[in-house]
């Protein structure tokens, strides 16, 4: 444990170089005390680490010094290698590069570890899209992950979709990209539409493979102090789903329906069984509040549980449901 935590206070200060006994300690999690001893202890061990006195003053290693990554245990040095994704990479114009630093990692490894990393890519691949689908068709993803990285504001010719494809135009800073189940997607601030001259700053999502052209403007643009792409992300992602799924329809479901519902009826219906309070009846059917996205898709996800399900609401959808299974018996009755 103190091995590992001294190779970290070690990259710590070949990283970010100077630092005080304070930050040392809340970066570790340890006190200063303990601080103290691990310095002692680099510095008995030949490491170049000395104190700058007075209030600006901290530890840091001499000026030059770097050490190797001989440091790595086994399940870090294996993490690195899969953590390399080629796909995503190649996608983003860096496959080349991905694969110079792991053969640079990979030579730098002591040779008991650097066998062990190799099989990481002959055993583990990571394949992001779903199941029965393709990844969408990227070709200005090179261009904008570029404009990402240097900070440069895109024209961009989008096709929106709300129910109807419309096609608009838009000046975006882009602030960060994110693969989201094989699915590429820009976060960016919105300029507004070109034709209109609109400027409202709004921090929009744009999928990607909709931008059908775009032009990489001279304009430089300072990134939000505050922005976090992580936090933004899986609060959009949150919204997006309640959006999506904003009604809630009620129903019974026997111990079968219960069971099949969580293959048939998607993700979402599934977490809301998983999560529901709801407990068996004295028949063994269970009442749960289920959401989709509208009637028109309720309608023939519960068809296929068949007599497994009953709507108890809305009345409309228990109207349609009924009707579609009096209409299948007729069928088969003649």
């Amino acid at each position: 444990m103190r091995a590992s935590r001294l190779l970290s206070l070690l990259l710590l200060l070949q990283s970010r170089g100077r630092m005080t006994a304070q930050e040392l300690s809340d970066e570790l999690e340890v006190s200063i005390r303990t601080v103290y001893r691990d310095v002692e202890a680099l510095g008995a061990a030949g490491v170049p680490v000395y104190a700058d006195r007075g209030p600006a003053g901290g530890y840091r290693l001499v000026d030059g010094y770097r050490t190797k990554l001989t440091g790595f245990t086994t399940e870090e040095a294996e993490s690195l290698f899969l953590a390399g994704l080629p796909g995503p990479a190649a996608e983003l114009g860096l496959g080349t590069v991905v694969a110079a630093a792991q053969l640079k990692l990979q030579a730098a490894l002591p040779p008991e570890l650097r066998s062990r990393a190799g099989r990481v890519r002959e055993r583990f691949h990571l394949d992001t899209p779903g199941w029965f689908r393709h990844s969408d068709e990227t070709p200005n993803l090179t261009a904008i992950a570029d404009a990402v990285w240097h900070q440069r504001r895109l024209a961009i010719h989008y096709r929106r979709w709300g129910g109807q494809a419309i096609e608009v135009h838009r000046t975006v800073d882009p602030l960060g990209l994110v693969l989201k189940a094989g699915v590429w997607y820009l976060i960016a601030r919105s300029d507004g539409d070109l034709r209109t001259a609109r400027s409202d700053g709004d921090l929009r999502t744009y999928r990607v493979a909709r931008v059908l052209t775009l032009t990489t403007t001279d304009d430089h643009f300072d990134r939000p102090p505050d922005f976090d792409l992580t936090a933004y992300w899986e609060a959009w992602s949150e919204r997006f789903e309640q959006r999506m799924y904003g009604m809630r329809v009620t129903v019974r479901l026997s111990p079968d329906g219960v069971r099949r519902a969580q293959y048939l009826l998607g993700l979402v219906a599934a977490r809301a069984l998983r999560d529901s309070p709801a407990t068996p009846d004295p028949d063994g059917w269970t009442t749960v509040d289920l959401p989709t996205e509208s009637l028109d898709h309720a309608e023939p996800d519960l068809l296929k549980l068949g007599p497994d399900v009953e709507v108890l609401a809305p009345p409309e959808l228990r109207d349609r449901v009924a009707t579609a299974a009096a209409a299948m018996v007729a069928m088969y009755q003649h």
